[in-house]
C-alpha cells in the first residue's frame, strides 16, 4: 500500500461536492498535514534507532560490555528500580552500604569466575 504525496493526489469523486477552504481552514489543514509528516517521520526514526541498538547489542549492552555500559543500560531500561535502590542507599546511611559492600561484594567477584 503505497500513499502518494498530498499535493499529487487525484481528487476524491466526492469532494467536488465539498466547497473550497477558506484560507483559515487552508492553514488549519495544512498544519494538520505538518503535524502528520512529523508523525511518520519520528516513527521512521524510532524503527532506525531500534534497528542499529539492536544491531549494537541491545541497549544495555552484551555480556561483553564493561560493568558500567551494563548498569548504564540497567539504569536506562528500569529507572523506578535504580531510584529505589537510591533512595534504600540515602536511608541506610554510609556505614551500613559499607558494611554490605565488604559482604556482597566477594560474593559477586566468587561468582563472576
Amino acid at each position: 500500500m503505497t500513499t502518494a504525496h498530498p499535493t499529487t493526489r487525484a481528487p476524491h469523486p466526492a469532494s467536488a461536492a465539498w466547497p473550497a477552504p477558506t484560507p483559515q481552514q487552508q492553514r488549519v489543514l495544512d498544519r494538520i498535514e505538518l503535524q502528520r509528516e512529523r508523525l511518520r517521520a519520528r516513527r521512521v526514526a524510532r524503527v532506525q534507532a531500534r534497528a542499529l541498538a539492536e544491531q549494537a547489542g541491545g541497549a544495555a549492552g552484551g555480556a561483553d560490555a564493561s560493568l558500567a555500559l551494563r548498569a548504564a543500560g540497567f539504569a536506562r531500561e528500569h529507572p523506578l528500580a535504580v531510584a529505589a535502590m537510591a533512595g534504600v542507599a540515602l536511608v541506610a546511611g554510609p556505614r551500613r552500604l559499607i558494611r554490605w559492600a565488604g559482604i556482597a561484594l566477594p560474593m559477586l567477584m566468587r561468582l563472576r569466575r
